[in-house]
């Protein structure tokens, strides 16, 4: 298994407008989640519905395109790869968050029809 690869593509709606912060001066981030939705029939034959929700990071060029054109309900895939993080809350305990750090963006534009 020499060749271990970390890429996740997902396609889904944003569950709110991609926030944009600097940080460190001059680095540009913008985070928004994603929204997945899965159906399937369980044993009994009835079809179940789930929705995933996916953190998403954005960084340089791609957080501005994401504060400029991802809007809450927004139909959009990305490619990216996982990235695991953990730090101290207040309380002492120590907590852990997954994010996807997205490398491609492809926004599903709308089109008017007349």
């Amino acid at each position: 298994m020499e060749n271990v690869v970390n890429k996740v593509v997902l396609s889904g709606c944003a569950g709110s407008d991609a926030e944009l912060k600097t940080v460190g001066g001059n680095s540009k981030l913008a985070r928004v989640n994603m929204a997945v939705n899965e159906s399937y029939k369980n044993a009994a034959g009835e079809e179940v519905k789930k929705t995933h929700w996916f953190s998403l990071t954005f960084w340089g060029a791609k957080a501005d395109i994401a504060e400029l054109k991802i809007k809450k309900g927004t139909r959009f895939s990305i490619e990216g790869r996982l990235q695991n993080n953990n730090y101290e809350a207040k309380d002492g305990t120590k907590r852990y968050t997954t994010e996807i750090i997205v490398e491609e963006i492809l926004i599903k534009e709308t089109q008017a029809v007349d």
